[in-house]
């Protein structure tokens, strides 16, 4: 339909108003959308994990047991030239201590008070010298919005400026009374850390786009045609905002900020790969055609095959994530699926009513190089003239005379390059990928993470967030027993229903239908990697003397998510694989060619997981979660077969007229700059991640800027090629294409 319309002058412009004009639309609604995306996001791990993990059933078991689940908010204070707490210190602490619960809530009705489950009590520290003010936040309330703040964002935020009121007391600087302050504990740590994504609306995607802009301007030299890219990005942006904040406002999907981080740069790096090869065909064909709709119409239809093929390559792979046990990756599929659609969409439609819209002057949007009809005849790669339609004009001097030089050294290439790959492959072992302690997810510095240092320096590091024993009250002393026994646990007792990091005194232990609970402080903080491997110990110890225990709390979760992050990889690692490997061979109806390049993706994938290596121990970086190498892999290998399909269906195309090793040299040769252009846009928008200063999203960016770096210069640039070449028409087995046979110029290939 689209098509038949651009052949009527009066049809073509209607359709192109009609195209601006709903883009208009979504970007007005969409823009706004994209805006509020932060206010549905959930940044709390345990909302993540299944209803089966363990440290999820040990809190629907423990839940009669308290009268309501807490977020607290732990304010540490600390002389600031060390020493004992002073008298007058510890006084100014228990003012600020019943200060709190009278504060009015910020810009909501009633006071902190009504929102806490129980009093702030001041603790001073065996050494006496700090004081831990814990205030327990209702959880549930906390995840109440009032404006655009979390509940719980709101709590932290006044605690710190109240100290800084009324004590003069930062993490930074001293009050009169010489005390320094901190606000930490959950509640400070996913304050901290939504604040981490803040810069996601603005310099996040300033930085991307900024970047994007620079290269298009290099690669088209021209002043219009990178604008016209950026604008198709930005709106097909807009778009996925606005499906994914509606899909998350309902409760469909689980967004947090790195899912939104990621949807950002997916979605404007995808646009500009498809924009990046519509333009290319575009220009191609205007060399050929008089009229800038005929040549668009011609170069629409060549490109969908490969833009459809890739995208959907892509969202299979992404969608694979659904697998996941963890709700944040199982909701990243979808919510970037949404994305590449967007970006799809975008460039199929938004960009082609911006490439027509000046009519038949629409040449000038490549102005200074605008392509002319009569430069249609040019020599081909052979020597000889091409028939209209197959010549490589278009094809830069450079790769023309790369593709020829692949050709004649063809073996040597492709082996030199694989040996290169497994070499570097060889350094996968050594990449660190257990686990992140909590305090190591920051990159710079935070108020939450300083205080847990002078807390843990204190204070029973785990005693704030213990770790959690459900069991039957028969078995309460047999568990208790065993905890102790465990190395790295400090005490084990029976909950009293004493606050927080307050001494249980005589209390009996709390008792709700036979069920009771015992707290287990470790000597590591609850936040901490180390805590981690005792509560795995933990777990092993007391299911031994009591099997039905159950075993939660916060380091208990964070085990669960890495338990469920190393199934994840185990599982969906060899989906993508099946899944990729069968759309290759349906789209190039070739078993050979989807094995040989699922091969030449795994490799490159692999060998930019060992370099990733080498650079995080080099820098001295903590362990990366075990999503990273997930997260690396999905988008390396799906990302990664955007180009293959770029190159291979124009390889297929040429080797159907001058056959395969004619047709790797010519689909090399036109191809080369686009996605050399693709590769590095990609790279330069994953890249602005580290715009975000958080250890994941930091890892994540340089795995997938060097991998699709990596992919782009060598992998397809020579390996791909080189093997093909070596291959010639076996490449294309089982299909009739391998069996034609090539002599002459074919069979050289160059």
């Amino acid at each position: 339909m689209i098509l038949s319309m651009l052949r009527k002058s009066w049809a073509r412009a209607l359709a192109v108003t009609v195209a601006l004009l709903v883009w208009l639309a979504v970007g007005g609604v969409g823009g706004m959308a994209q805006g509020r995306l932060a206010q549905v996001q959930t940044n709390d791990a345990a909302a993540f994990l299944p209803s089966s993990a363990e440290s999820t059933r040990a809190a629907e078991a423990s839940r009669d047991l308290v009268d309501s689940q807490t977020l607290p908010a732990l304010v540490v204070l600390a002389p600031a030239e060390g020493g004992s707490v002073t008298r007058a210190q510890l006084a100014a602490a228990q003012e600020v201590a019943a200060a709190v619960p009278e504060r009015p809530v910020p810009g909501g009705d009633g006071t902190w008070g009504d929102l806490l489950t129980g009093d702030v009590v001041p603790v001073p520290a065996e050494d006496g010298e700090a004081v831990l003010l814990a205030v327990p936040l209702d959880a549930d309330r906390g995840e109440e919005r009032i404006g655009e703040e979390r509940v719980s964002a709101l709590l932290v935020e006044d605690l710190r400026e109240l100290l800084a009121q009324d004590l003069g007391a930062t993490a930074d600087e001293a009050g009169d009374l010489g005390l320094n302050a901190w606000v930490t504990g959950p509640a400070g740590f996913v304050t901290d850390l939504s604040g981490a994504f803040v810069g996601i609306d603005g310099i996040l995607l300033l930085v991307a786009l900024g970047a994007v802009l620079l290269i298009l301007v290099v690669v088209y030299r021209s002043p219009f045609l990178p604008l016209v890219v950026i604008v198709t990005a930005v709106f097909a942006l807009a778009l996925a905002g606005l499906v994914v904040y509606h899909l998350a406002d309902a409760g469909v999907l689980v967004l947090n900020g790195q899912s939104q981080g990621i949807l950002s740069i997916l979605v404007v790096g995808a646009s500009v790969d498809y924009a990046l090869l519509l333009v290319a065909r575009h220009r191609e064909e205007l060399r050929r055609h008089d009229h800038p709709a005929d040549a668009l119409r011609r170069a629409w239809r060549r490109s969908l095959e490969p833009i459809l093929a890739s995208a959907g390559t892509v969202v299979a792979g992404l969608l694979c994530l659904l697998l996941s046990q963890l709700a944040s990756n199982r909701s990243l599929g979808p919510v970037a699926a949404i994305g590449i659609g967007a970006a799809v969409l975008s460039a199929l439609t938004l960009l082609p009513a911006l490439l027509l819209v000046a009519g038949r002057r629409s040449r000038v949007l490549f102005w200074p190089r605008v392509p002319r009809p009569e430069q249609a005849v040019a020599p081909t790669t052979h020597g000889a003239h091409a028939a209209p339609g197959d010549d490589l004009a278009d094809a830069s001097r450079l790769w023309a005379r790369w593709a020829r030089w692949v050709a004649r050294h063809a073996r040597p290439v492709w082996v030199g390059t694989a040996v290169l790959l497994l070499g570097l492959a060889a350094f996968v072992p050594t990449l660190r990928a257990t686990g992140t302690s909590q305090t190591d997810v920051f990159l710079t510095p935070v108020d939450s993470v300083a205080g847990e240092e002078v807390l843990a320096e204190h204070f029973p590091a785990g005693a704030v967030q213990p770790a959690t024993v459900v069991v039957d009250e028969s078995e309460v002393d047999d568990v208790v027993a065993a905890a102790r026994d465990v190395p790295g646990v400090a005490s084990a007792a029976p909950y009293t229903g004493a606050p927080a990091g307050a001494p249980a005194g005589d209390a009996p232990p709390v008792v709700v239908d036979g069920v009771a609970r015992v707290d287990v402080v470790t000597e590591a903080p609850s936040d901490s990697q180390e805590a981690v491997d005792v509560v795995a110990d933990l777990r092993a110890a007391v299911q031994e003397v009591a099997p039905g225990a159950l075993v939660g709390g916060a380091a208990a979760e964070t085990l669960d998510t890495q338990l469920a992050g190393e199934r994840d990889l185990r599982v969906i690692v060899p989906v993508v694989l099946a899944v990729i490997l069968l759309i290759l061979v349906v789209l190039l109806r070739s078993v050979a060619a989807g094995l040989l390049l699922m091969a030449a993706n795994v490799a490159s994938f692999a060998a930019a997981l060992g370099v990733a290596a080498i650079v995080f121990d080099l820098l001295d970086l903590p362990d990366a979660d075990p999503a990273v190498p997930l997260y690396g892999f999905v988008f390396l290998v799906a990302l990664g077969v955007d180009y293959t399909i770029f190159l291979m269906t124009r390889v297929r195309e040429e080797s159907l007229a001058h056959g395969t090793r004619a047709g790797i040299v010519r689909g090399l040769a036109v191809t080369g700059g686009v996605i050399t252009s693709a590769g590095l846009v990609l790279a330069t928008t994953f890249a602005a991640l580290v715009v975000i200063p958080l250890l994941f999203l930091a890892q994540i960016a340089f795995i997938v800027a060097f991998g699709v770096l990596l992919d782009t210069f060598v992998v397809r640039s020579l390996l791909v090629p080189g093997l093909v070449h070596d291959l010639g028409p076996r490449t294309w087995w089982p299909s009739a294409l391998s069996r034609r046979r090539e002599t002459g110029a074919h069979a050289a290939g160059a």
